[in-house]
């Protein structure tokens, strides 16, 4: 049998935290509770209902809270193995505000335990599930956040925000762990899929009753929005650089076809337009070889590793 181990991650959820351990406490061997500087009593409600704490003395944000959660199973893993005890072979993350409905773990380890997969997304729209339950201000976003994040890391999640996923141990050293915020989620489907690891989705469900946001929905949205783009750059460099390039270079082209019409017909003997289609035109190609070179860079390096 597996040993199956959780990470939640909390900032001042002494109101839920209590229940979503207890009840998680079900389908785990432990809990670890990342208290990220919380206020209020989140620390000694989760030391009550029977988690191991992980304290930060100032509020550091969720990628750290998970950083330090996967941290000290990696040191846990590797004590373990000194003293001949058997590892955690799963990690579960789910959220502490009880959003997330913990009776849903086994469906989450259940791909790992048979070896199907490697990580696993919890996603509330597999088929269209929980769609009509979604704020529409929430799903609007939520699309542009699964668009950027797959042709970021070239996988076809539908929710790519989720914070209920399970991981086989083998995925802990692959993941970087960057991003201090919410944009923690699309960078580890993005480190995944880098590495090659067997990413699948399983339906979840969500309380949308339950409002645990710390952080304004749109800033929130914006942010990660504004990572997941930063993140192609390096990873995605034809899309980051060689697109625009493709479509700035066709402007100039085009801008410069037509003044140089308008020019031979006598029309217009300004050469600002003419100015501007050229710059245009070195930019985008710029972009365009900055882009292929980037590329051919990234795929040399891979091929190495």
């Amino acid at each position: 049998m597996a040993k199956v181990i959780a990470i939640i991650p909390a900032y001042n959820e002494e109101l839920a935290l209590g229940s979503v351990i207890l009840r998680t406490l079900q389908y785990v061997d432990k809990i670890i509770v990342i208290d990220d500087g919380s206020s209020d009593k989140t620390k000694e409600v989760a030391k009550l209902a029977g988690a191991e704490i992980i304290y930060h003395s100032t509020n550091l944000g969720k990628g750290q809270g998970l950083k330090s959660g996967f941290d000290a199973i990696q040191a846990m893993n590797c004590n373990d193995r000194n003293d001949n005890n058997e590892e955690f072979n799963i990690i579960v993350t789910i959220d502490g505000d009880g959003q997330n409905n913990p009776d849903e773990i086994p469906n989450l380890i259940a791909p790992i335990e048979s070896g199907l997969a490697d990580f696993v997304n919890g996603s509330r729209y597999i088929e269209g599930s929980e769609e009509d339950d979604t704020p529409s201000y929430r799903r609007i976003g939520q699309k542009v956040l699964d668009k950027a994040t797959n042709i970021s890391s070239g996988l076809e999640v539908t929710d790519s925000q989720s914070g209920f996923r399970a991981f086989s141990k083998k995925t802990i050293p692959y993941f970087k762990m960057k991003d201090s915020g919410f944009g923690i989620e699309s960078e580890m489907l993005s480190d995944a899929a880098e590495a090659g690891l067997k990413v699948v989705e399983v339906p979840i469900t969500v309380r949308y009753d339950i409002d645990g946001s710390t952080e304004n929905p749109v800033t929130h949205g914006v942010g990660v929005l504004l990572k997941i783009i930063k993140d192609m750059e390096l990873k995605r460099p034809l899309i980051y650089f060689t697109l625009p390039g493709v479509i700035i270079f066709l402007i100039g082209i085009t801008s410069g076809t037509w003044f140089l019409n308008e020019y031979i017909n006598g029309t217009s003997i300004n050469f600002v337009p003419a100015a501007i289609a050229i710059i245009f035109v070195v930019v985008g190609l710029f972009l365009m070889l900055n882009g292929i070179l980037l590329d051919s860079v990234r795929k040399l390096i891979n091929a190495k590793l």
